[in-house]
């Protein structure tokens, strides 16, 4: 899950760092996400995954790293499965 993430940021987010040398915990704000590639790489991560990320979940902190959006997405795909 965290390659397909790696290849949606890179897709989506046009980071100034390289994708390929951020770690999955590393800061995604100080790679160049701006709040305008937020947006678009929730859309695209919502479209990827068949997911929906609900609003209260929607901040900062989703968005910090790689582990954060891949820790989301496994809570939300696990919820949609149990309903």
């Amino acid at each position: 899950m965290k390659n397909e993430l790696r290849t949606i940021i890179k897709d989506v987010a046009h980071l100034e760092a390289s994708i390929d040398h951020i770690a999955d915990s590393d800061d995604l704000y100080e790679a160049g996400l701006s709040s305008l590639n937020t947006i678009q790489l929730m859309l695209a991560i919502e479209k990827h995954f068949n997911i929906e990320i609900p609003d209260e979940m929607l901040n900062r902190q989703l968005f910090q790293s790689i582990d954060s959006l891949a820790g989301a997405v496994t809570q939300l795909q696990r919820a949609e499965q149990s309903a």
